[in-house]
């Protein structure tokens, strides 16, 4: 049996998390089993025999509790989550980085984690103050490619450059870039880091003087794109024009 606080709705001090749905249940036994506590399933759930599965092959508790799943996914139906424990990980040196700073809403928080993995960047640094990684409804929104990733948080911009800046051509997205992305005049780099701000504010000025700046062109008739489109077209111009490395992957 799980211990109780395994079952309680989730709060950001708990040392654990959970996944909600079956989705990101199934990636986090496939690509993080060693993070899973226990899975919660519904009678009516159908891919129940194959998750069982999963568990058994992981040594993973599993058990049928609908009450549990009404209680951490209040809001909608769920047939299937997973109970796992919070972890830390530290990014690569050899790939590139999207550095996110002070993002606050998790959905685009988890679009973005999974929009990266889907053009192969694994390594995502988060500014704090920021939202929170673990939610279940940044775990949702990833659909699990959270398991994918290696996620570092940094205290401040500086503190990441004092780790990676050295080692990588910088490039912030803001709308007073000194530059245009296209992907004809894309930057070519070995390496490099992705900066976008935050959702409401996007960067402030002083991030001029980091790197090259950039800008996304767009029409005048609104104010700015959302932070989730813009990290999507900025990591698809880029890694169309730098491939990311393969052998560094999870």
């Amino acid at each position: 049996m799980p211990k109780p606080e395994l079952t309680k709705k989730y709060k950001k001090t708990f040392a654990h998390s959970y996944t909600l749905g079956p989705f990101p249940t199934f990636e986090l036994l496939r690509k993080a089993p060693n993070k899973a506590v226990c899975v919660y399933l519904h009678e009516r759930f159908n891919d129940r025999e194959k998750l069982e599965q999963l568990c058994a092959g992981h040594g993973v508790s599993c058990r049928y509790a609908p009450r549990v799943l009404e209680t951490l996914s209040s809001k909608s139906a769920c047939f299937a989550a997973a109970a796992f424990w919070k972890y830390s990980s530290s990014l690569s040196v050899k790939n590139p980085h999207i550095v996110l700073v002070n993002p606050s809403d998790m959905g685009n928080l988890g679009t973005i984690l999974r929009t990266a993995l889907s053009f192969g960047i694994h390594d995502i640094a988060l500014i704090e103050p920021c939202a929170d990684l673990f939610n279940p409804k940044t775990v949702r929104a990833s659909m699990g490619a959270l398991f994918s990733l290696r996620v570092e948080l940094f205290e401040s911009f500086s503190a990441y450059l004092r780790a990676f800046g050295h080692s990588r051509d910088i490039f912030p997205f803001m709308l007073e870039g000194a530059a245009v992305l296209s992907p004809e005049g894309c930057p070519v780099s070995d390496k490099y880091a992705l900066v976008f701000g935050n959702e409401a504010t996007g960067l402030p000025p002083e991030f001029l003087q980091y790197g090259k700046s950039l800008l996304i062109a767009q029409s005048n008739e609104v104010d700015s794109l959302n932070l989730s489109i813009s990290v999507a077209i900025g990591a698809y111009i880029f890694t169309q024009k730098n491939v990311p490395l393969k052998e560094d992957a999870l």
